[in-house]
């Protein structure tokens, strides 16, 4: 009886447990580091057993693929999903628009708003800026409006709610506040807080467990920044390029072998112009080049040019996300720094082209040496501190002083000195 009693505690245990509601936050600009943790949030809610999910939404937009990265995990979820904007003045605009839409339940607080949900750069993303182009843009852009038209009607009827305004929302960049979006039947509930929420949707007595923010999205977060990884690509890049002049340091090449293949996997998650980036190699390569084959100038101001224009190509900024572009500033200072150190690579060169030489063969003719013998056609004399084999053409006494005129083999050509 009383292993009965036991097993049916834990049983009421286990299930207690499992009854929650699990709260995801959804803030800023949505990436791929916000589309990992929000999609492995529901998974994990699924896996625990909880009876909902609340995704809550505080966004400008974000990119494409990041935004259906999310709407795939909502759809597949076997918890139900409850988008909700919150807190008072948070929004969901643009890719916010479509993830709201998919989701089971659509919430919002009052002071809130949604919708500006134009498409504005092929595959790039979503924004909140309203895009005016209508009847007169140009034929990739037609194709992209309706495939977000079709995306987000089709999302609306599967969740019957109102897919002429949502349509609206795409076509017109149409936004709403919390009650016309209630009254309208884009949403099911206006709330002023979670409990609230929780309260209308009868769950007010489960627990709430608020997901935490976990170090795996905080650095996919740092690493997908693309200032971020447009550094790694350059410290990875001149890393390796130092290794390469100076074989056997390791450190250099380590580092340079890190950096590159996190830049790489960072630019594969993000809407990056290969063209900029091959831009950018070349002309990092056109600069190193230049420190070795002198060519005036040609080489490192054509891999400076490639270089500005790559970094400004590299991401396409078409999307007007904060966070999701590289400043000007900082294009601006890395070519300001490049320039700088090509100029001194320059005049390095120049000034070493115009300094004497001082080893090897040419470092003897002209130097002064000492007969150590008397001898009439050849014989032996100390030059720069070494004996040497000389042949002269007029007679030499010991002691006398000689100049060096070539070089032939092993012997010197000597005059001696006054003649």
């Amino acid at each position: 009886m009383f292993r009965v009693v036991l097993l049916g505690l834990l049983l009421v245990c286990a299930s207690a447990r499992g009854a929650a509601v699990h709260v995801v936050p959804l803030e800023g600009a949505i990436g791929p580091a916000s589309a990992d943790f929000a999609r492995r949030g529901i998974e994990r809610a699924a896996k625990e057993g909880a009876e909902l999910v609340v995704l809550r939404i505080d966004t400008p937009g974000g990119l494409d693929t990041s935004m259906r990265e999310i709407i795939k995990a909502i759809l597949a979820s076997p918890v139900p999903v409850a988008a909700y904007v919150a807190p008072s003045g948070a929004r969901a605009a643009s890719a916010g628009t479509f993830i709201l839409y998919a989701a089971h339940i659509a919430a919002m607080a009052p002071g809130t708003n949604l919708g500006a949900a134009s498409p504005v750069s092929i595959g790039g993303g979503f924004s909140e800026k309203d895009e005016k182009k209508g009847g007169g843009a140009d034929t990739m852009t037609r194709k992209v409006t309706n495939d977000a038209v079709a995306y987000i009607r089709g999302l609306a009827e599967l969740r019957k709610r109102n897919a002429d305004w949502a349509e609206k929302a795409v076509r017109e960049g149409a936004s709403l506040p919390a009650q016309e979006a209630l009254k309208l039947k884009v949403i099911e509930h206006v709330a002023a807080d979670l409990p609230a929420l929780l309260g209308a949707l009868n769950k007010g007595s489960l627990q709430v467990k608020t997901v935490q923010i976990d170090w795996r999205t905080r650095v996919l977060g740092v690493i997908t920044n693309p200032t971020v990884a447009y550094l790694m690509i350059l410290v990875g890049i001149y890393a390796l390029i130092f290794e390469f002049m100076n074989p056997g340091l390791i450190l250099p090449g380590v580092i340079g072998g890190i950096a590159l293949l996190l830049a790489l996997y960072a630019l594969h998650l993000l809407p990056v112009n290969y063209a900029g980036l091959a831009l950018i190699v070349l002309g990092i390569a056109f600069m190193a080049a230049e420190a070795f084959l002198p060519a005036f100038g040609a080489l490192g101001v054509g891999g400076l040019v490639a270089f500005v224009l790559g970094s400004i190509l590299l991401i396409d900024d078409e999307t007007e996300l904060p966070g999701f572009d590289i400043p000007y500033a900082l294009i601006g200072g890395v070519a300001v720094a490049s320039a700088g150190f090509l100029i001194f690579v320059l005049g390095m060169l120049a000034k070493s082209r115009r300094r004497p030489v001082v080893t090897g063969r040419e470092q003897l003719v002209g130097s002064a040496g000492e007969a150590l013998e008397d001898f009439a056609a050849e014989g032996w004399a100390r030059v720069r501190g070494e004996q040497w084999r000389v042949r002269s053409t007029a007679p030499v006494r010991r002691g006398q002083r000689l100049r060096v005129t070539a070089m032939k083999g092993l012997v010197l050509d000597v005059v001696p000195e006054g003649d």
